[in-house]
């Protein structure tokens, strides 16, 4: 919303009213009107409103408390036109000599203005397909902001790599393209482009902190998602997997107003997943031993009477799981004047994890300061102070959940721990380590820019600014001795710092100007440059005497580690223009041009340019369309093409590098060099081009809206490693070959229903993409990479692996027991398909494509509804199409006695229960990667809902407050699957190996309430 506008409009009806009644100085007085005009939702008054009486030149204007008078010759009742930029036109009735009148928010003009590159531009003069996230998704969580992108774009699809508290999610706007550089967008913060890459040491073991968690979603003003090439190729390097640009919350020129937002809430478990009890677990354990050694008789670890005597036995997820407790405190102050506008924010957030001493915490402040210095210069300061505190899950810590036996028991007799799984497997005791390991994570981080404008003429602006984001990290990382990961060093302590300093400086100049009173120009043209520094180092000790000290005391250890550190810096500098003409508010035509010159790249092939073309037509605002605006007001086609880049492959590939190694000479240990990487001066910019046809179109004087996009992006010159011949001394070099083609469609409803007294708005979003490796390069067909393959034909993330095809029985020894992949076939194997049909099965040579991670399309569906007081949002999200590799139940299907099992075990294959699906439990099992472990990953969640309730403003008044909202809020409550993990919402969050789920945290679900007091 345009603040100074406001102002202005203000200001100027504030003057018609004055000489309105400067002129009439013995006016007929007939009534006289005091009225009030608030926020239909908040009931917070609106200053600047014009009420106009209806059919006269009678008007007046709100003051800073909402209010309004009239002395007028006109007799009750008589209607009042009210208006007010971002809120609905009214029309009210005055019967008598006071009213309250209440406006509701216009969403469609609240969404008019779109956040773009460089700059801002109206929805309906833009060429370029973007997306802004609804008001309501911006509430509806504070745990990080990409959480609030999920379900809310059409064509983004968001999903999470892990529920540790703090930790990030992977996003693929329009599907991913890059196979081994990035595949995660560009965030644009307050004008400040970052990557979203982690800043760790390494010390830390489990999922590092999210970078992006330090910023405060209570902070964010909007979010604008742009997703084709005419509106990321301005960022040029870094647009090919498109651009989110977040703005937050800037003061206005209203009094000071004091914001306190509380929220406190329970999270849990979303589902457990179904293992084996005491019983169960005992009576496997007894089938694989017997299968091993029948001799030994039926039951070699318990007897029956023994098994009966068992209760449940240890249930390790209970052990691990509770019920986190959830906060939030948020305290803001804004306001200011026509000169002058802040605002001011700090804010705690605290999120205990489900899983037992796991947990984030989240300090941080923020200012922002918008003044004008004179008519012609301005100044802005955007800052951004946090620190993040993360108590993390070490790796491995589900899976031993979920592979401890229920009969071993956390504590041994004397209250010691029991250090690990009694069996075979080797499994660490998971509550004592979660008890007693110390594995934490501190982030500090400031983000800021800060710009001074200049109208160099009346058309002509100048821009500079000035940014800078510096993040450091601290892991620590303590093992005692009283532990089994630890027993075997007596203590081991760690402790890394790592550190990221980036710097930005953007000189932009802006001239607009209209001409010939139908033409429109708008152009951009800047340099820009921007380097980053990174570095870390770590070390650490064993053998400690004691663990009081732990890692405060690392030279209390008997034995050093070796210290490493490490130091990697990239540059960027940028060329850019773009110009934006519009004829007659009907006919757009776009263009742009950037040239990027990165550090990254080979010293022939350091500059990539990135162009892109728009054009678009208001079909709407042409006179013969005039009969049919009452049914479809507005209708614009819009069409676009360009090019953008990906250089996200980590510092110095191009470059030969060496690394230091240790060798023995003599008796002596000598440290040397040794080449690890052969130099490339071509490698260059991974390219994407995209195409982007769509269609915007209003309905019934936009209160229907629909938008629909088809696209093409096909990215070529991909960064892979290729094999190389050993006479070089190298095995691989990163080059460029490969394509990858993305293709979709998008769908996107907007309504909005209503009155004063209700409300309804409605968003729906839909979006399917294919996915497909059009090349490798080098005459390759396919590369395996464990159980993915990258196949010419087929979509990134595909599965590869064996097909099941029920189970050996006895009298099928003979005959199928070659499809069995064992020396020694036994009835109650697996049985699997002979894909090459060489008439025998083995894992290397019948393997084949069963299934790929990319979802065939994903949608979101939103609801708002008000009616006077009340608020109720309500967000559904799902996935439809997408597998899942379920790495746990690959693990808890093993059958083999030694580690806890699926509850599938007890329809396990025995001669008297000959079962086709399940196999026999045995010892000693050679595991195959099958169909078996790859599941549907479909799901449709109800994401979010949330009940508000406003306090009358009279009791809000009473209590000396301006208003007062109370709100219950619920996340991940209902989730429709099939999938048997414990979410469907899962990825490991790599391009080559998506979906999979192996001992990844949890998700949780959270039942949340508070209120919001505005002072």
């Amino acid at each position: 919303m345009n603040k100074q506008l406001h102002a202005f409009l203000w200001f100027f009806a504030f003057l018609v009213s004055t000489e309105i009644k400067a002129q009439n100085t013995q006016p007929l007085i007939n009534s006289t009107l005091n009225g009030t005009v608030v926020d239909q939702v908040t009931n917070q008054p609106i200053p600047g409103v014009t009420i106009q009486i209806k059919g006269t030149t009678h008007s007046s204007v709100t003051d800073l408390d909402g209010k309004f008078y009239f002395q007028t010759g006109q007799k009750f009742p008589y209607t009042l036109i009210v208006s007010y930029l971002g809120y609905v036109t009214a029309e009210h009735i005055a019967t008598k000599d006071f009213i309250q009148i209440s406006l509701k928010e216009d969403v469609k003009e609240l969404n008019e203005i779109v956040i773009i590159g460089y700059g801002s531009t109206s929805k309906k003069d833009y060429t370029g397909a973007a997306e802004t996230v609804a008001q309501m998704s911006l509430k509806a969580t504070q745990k990080t902001l990409e959480s609030s992108l999920q379900g809310s774009v059409a064509g983004v699809n968001v999903t999470q790599t892990s529920g540790q508290p703090g930790a990030g999610m992977s996003i693929r706007i329009r599907g991913g393209s890059s196979i081994q550089g990035g595949n995660e967008p560009l965030y644009v913060i307050d004008g400040f482009p970052l990557y979203n890459s982690e800043v760790t040491s390494g010390v830390l073991s489990g999922t590092p902190t999210n970078p992006l968690s330090t910023i405060n979603p209570s902070d964010i003003e909007s979010i604008t998602v742009l997703k084709d090439a005419s509106s990321t190729a301005i960022y040029g390097s870094r647009g090919a997997n498109g651009v989110v640009i977040i703005t937050t919350k800037k003061g206005s020129n209203n009094a000071t107003t004091v914001n306190y937002d509380f929220t406190i809430g329970q999270q849990s478990v979303r589902k457990k997943v179904d293992v084996l009890d005491a019983q169960g677990f005992s009576r496997l354990r007894n089938a694989a031993l017997y299968d091993s050694n029948p001799s030994g008789g039926t039951n070699q670890y318990l007897s029956d009477a023994q098994i009966a005597q068992l209760a449940k036995g240890t249930d390790w997820q209970d052990a691990a799981f509770q019920k986190g407790l959830t906060q939030n405190h948020q305290l803001s102050v804004s306001g200011g004047n026509n000169q002058t506008k802040y605002a001011v924010s700090g804010n705690y957030y605290n999120q205990e994890g489900i899983i037992k001493n796991t947990g984030f915490e989240r300090f941080s402040g923020r200012v922002n300061l918008n003044s004008k210095i004179s008519s012609k210069a301005r100044f802005g300061l955007n800052l951004t102070v946090a620190e993040t505190k993360s108590k993390v899950a070490p790796t491995g810590l589900v899976t031993a959940l979920l592979s401890m036996p229920p009969t071993a028991t956390i504590y041994e007799p004397d209250g010691s721990y029991t250090l690990r799984n009694p069996f075979e497997n080797i499994f660490a005791n998971p509550i004592a380590t979660l008890n007693e390991r110390k594995n934490q994570s501190i982030t500090d981080r400031i983000l800021g820019t800060v710009y001074g404008e200049y109208d160099i003429l009346k058309n002509l602006v100048l821009k500079v600014s000035f940014g800078t984001d510096m993040i450091f990290n601290k892991e620590k990382s303590y093992l005692p001795s009283s532990i089994y990961e630890g027993s075997i060093t007596n203590g081991e302590g760690k402790i890394g710092n790592a550190e990221s300093r980036s710097w930005l400086n953007e000189n932009t100049l802006t001239y607009t100007t209209v001409f010939g009173e139908k033409h429109h120009l708008n152009a951009l043209a800047g340099y820009t440059q921007q380097s980053s520094t990174r570095e870390f180092n770590t070390s650490g000790s064993q053998q400690f005497v004691n663990d009081i000290t732990s890692y405060y005391s690392l030279q209390s250890g008997n034995v050093a580690l070796m210290p490493t550190s490490g130091e990697s810096t990239w540059a960027l500098n940028s060329f850019l223009t773009r110009v934006n003409y519009n004829y007659d508010s009907k006919y757009f035509l776009t263009g742009s041009l950037r040239a990027d010159g990165s550090s990254r790249f080979g010293k022939d092939n350091k500059w990539g340019y990135f162009p892109s073309v728009a054009a678009a037509w208001q079909i709407s605002n042409e006179n013969f369309f005039a009969p049919v605006k009452d049914v479809v007001n507005s209708l614009k086609i819009r069409t676009s093409w360009g090019t953008t880049g990906n250089q996200e492959i980590g510092e110095y590939q191009s470059l030969s590098t060496l690394t230091s190694v240790k060798y023995l000479f003599g008796d002596q240990i000598y440290t040397g060099f040794t080449p690890t990487r052969i130099a490339n001066d071509n490698l260059g910019w991974e390219l994407t081009n995209q195409f982007d046809a769509g269609v915007d179109v209003g309905f019934f004087n936009d209160k229907l809206n629909l938008t629909v996009d088809v696209y093409r992006k096909t990215t070529k010159d991909l960064l892979l490693d290729v094999q190389l011949p050993y006479t070089t001394g190298f095995t691989s070099s990163l080059q460029n070959f490969g394509s990858v083609r993305n293709q979709g469609v998008e769908f996107g409803l907007n309504a909005s229903l209503g009155n004063t007294a209700f409300s309804w708005t409605s968003n729906f979003n839909i979006a399917f993409n294919q996915n497909k490796i059009i090349a490798l390069g080098n005459g390759a067909e396919y590369y395996t990479f464990g159980n993915y393959i990258l196949k010419v034909g087929q979509s990134l993330g595909t599965f590869y692996g064996a097909v099941t095809d029920g189970i050996l029985q006895t009298n099928e020894v003979a005959t199928k027991g070659v499809y069995t992949g064992n020396a020694t076939p036994k009835a109650g194997d697996r049985l699997y398909k002979d894909i090459n049909g060489d008439g025998t099965f083995t894992t290397a040579a019948d393997r084949t494509s069963i299934g790929d991670a990319q979802p065939d399309f994903v949608f979101g569906f939103s609801n708002n509804f008000t009616y006077r007081g009340f608020e109720l949002a309500i967000l559904v999200n799902g996935s439809v199409g997408n597998k899942i590799l379920n790495g746990n139940l690959q693990a808890l299907e093993l059958y083999n006695g030694q580690q806890n099992a699926s509850t599938s075990a007890l329809d396990a294959w025995t001669p008297t229960n000959p079962s086709n699906t399940t196999p026999r439990a045995k010892l000693d099992p050679a595991p195959v990667f099958s169909n078996r472990f790859v599941e549907d990953g479909s799901f449709v969640r109800l994401k979010n809902i949330a009940l508000s309730y406003n306090l009358p403003k009279k009791v809000s008044e009473k209590l000396s407050l301006t208003s007062v909202k109370f709100r219950v809020i619920g996340e991940n409550l209902l989730t429709w699957t099939k999938y048997t993990g414990y979410d469907p919402e899962v990825t490991n969050g790599t391009t080559i190996s998506p979906g999979t789920d192996t001992g990844i945290y949890p998700a949780s679900k959270t039942i949340s309430g508070g209120l919001i007091v505005t002072f």
